[in-house]
């Protein structure tokens, strides 16, 4: 079997009820997937495990965009993960640290946290602001209200990481593609 990324009990128990059935010269060909593989899709392993319980998703939304790395520094791509929201839904501090921008860009709320293992979180297009820059937030604490969609993206070291890596036991999902004829 091929790489898991993300999976929910019910669509990974019926994903594994056809994962291993060939498709037609799967076995002959090398490199050839069966029909119904679960493959690597977006989302992150499950979970960085020096970093596993410092971070939480900032809110109970499904992911509507994974991460997805441009590239090129002008690609395509998602250097965040975007949930879907209820507008009023709190949106919160992924981890402990302290608010270094509360406010708007380019007409759109946002806050971001530096948190004390060096990573800096963003949550942005907020409907609500409520923390203030400098302020110290707790892991949970928050940070503003969300509209019908809410993004987060997670910097290391100036360069963007998958969030989703992050949360540790966070939800999967799995993916059925169709195998190399």
């Amino acid at each position: 079997m091929s790489k898991l990324r993300i999976v929910t009990g019910a669509i990974l128990f019926a994903a594994q009820l056809t994962v291993g059935v060939p498709s037609a010269g799967a076995a002959s060909e090398p490199g050839a997937r069966p029909f119904g593989e679960l493959v690597d899709v977006g989302g992150g392993p499950a979970g960085d495990p020096t970093r596993c319980g410092a971070h939480r998703p900032p809110v109970d939304g499904r992911v509507i965009d994974p991460f997805r790395l441009p590239d090129g520094p002008y690609g395509a791509g998602n250097r965040g993960l975007e949930y879907a929201t209820v507008p009023g839904t709190p949106a919160r501090a992924i981890g402990a640290g302290q608010v270094t921008f509360a406010g708007a860009v380019a007409g759109r709320l946002a806050v971001s946290i530096r948190h004390r293992d060096g990573l800096i979180s963003s949550v942005s297009d907020l409907a609500s602001v409520a923390v203030r820059r400098g302020e110290l937030v707790a892991r949970g604490s928050t940070l503003g209200t969300t509209g019908e969609r809410m993004h987060l993206g997670v910097r290391e070291g100036g360069r963007y990481v998958d969030p989703a890596a992050l949360f540790c036991g966070a939800r999967r999902r799995a993916v059925l593609v169709p195998g190399r004829p």
